[in-house]
């Protein structure tokens, strides 16, 4: 049965999806547009409900992913097309979205295989800048990234977008600083940080595997008892008026030099 008000209960929860308190009280997040769902079910992500506007469904592809997921057992939630487009936060709607349930792991539990690294991020507070990070990680061979004490939600729509499909692949945990560096003591891992003020350019530095890239909020950088928990700090060199880089840029950096030494072996 097609349901055609926005205002039946079951959309309405789906559209409470868009606040950060109800992602964290159910444990969902919902996703729009063809690649996403594409992304979700080919990864084994957690898909609780696949919503369909058929109306809306031009690709072939798009149909294939409805039986696909059918086949699996997902549940299908059939939606006209006024109803989907008040889910949609997209120019265009696809006709194709899903609730996903969120999945983290646990710091406490996570030990880093030989080759693997990890970014962790320490209050970032962009959406957009914790999506673009963990597609760039997802694209530079990285594991994951931790969320330290009071980061933005990967799971805001603008982070899921901006991630692309990566926060399918990457893994995810949340903790705060202090524990961090609880675990940090108990596995021995080493932490490499960045700051402008760093002696040590990040190209000149043989990074150790495994290893976590720390890096600090988008306003504040990492502290100096945050460099302090460092083994390592790095700065990225900048002519110019402008004194630092965008967070993600300057992850990215340090992450693909990561990934040329480790290609270069």
């Amino acid at each position: 049965m097609q349901i055609a008000s926005p205002a039946n209960p079951r959309i309405k929860a789906i559209r409470a999806l868009r606040q950060r308190h109800e992602r964290e009280r159910s444990g969902c997040f919902f996703i729009e547009g063809i690649r996403l769902v594409a992304e979700a079910l080919q990864t084994g992500a957690p898909v609780e409900t696949l919503v369909v506007a058929p109306s809306l469904l031009r690709s072939d592809f798009a149909r294939a992913l409805v039986v696909q997921a059918q086949t699996s057992g997902i549940p299908l939630l059939e939606v006209s097309e006024a109803v989907f487009s008040s889910l949609s936060q997209k120019e265009g709607p696809q006709g194709l979205a899903a609730v996903v349930r969120q999945r983290w792991l646990r710091l406490e539990e996570l030990r880093l295989g030989p080759g693997d690294y990890w970014v962790a991020l320490h209050a970032a507070q962009d959406p957009g800048n914790i999506g673009t990070i963990l597609r760039t990680a997802d694209a530079a061979g990285a594991r994951g990234v931790m969320l330290l004490d009071h980061c933005a939600d990967p799971h805001d729509p603008q982070a899921v977008r901006a991630s692309m499909g990566a926060l399918f692949s990457q893994g995810l945990v949340r903790a705060s600083f202090a524990a961090f560096c609880r675990w940090k003591a108990e596995t021995g891992c080493p932490v490499i940080g960045t700051s402008g003020q760093a002696t040590t350019d990040y190209r000149s530095l043989r990074y150790p595997l495994p290893f976590v890239l720390l890096m600090g909020s988008e306003r504040e950088g990492l502290s100096p008892a945050q460099q302090a928990s460092c083994e390592q700090v790095v700065s990225i060199a900048m002519t110019g008026r402008s004194d630092s880089l965008n967070l993600a840029v300057a992850t990215a950096l340090v992450l693909y030099e990561v990934f040329y030494q480790q290609r270069s072996l």
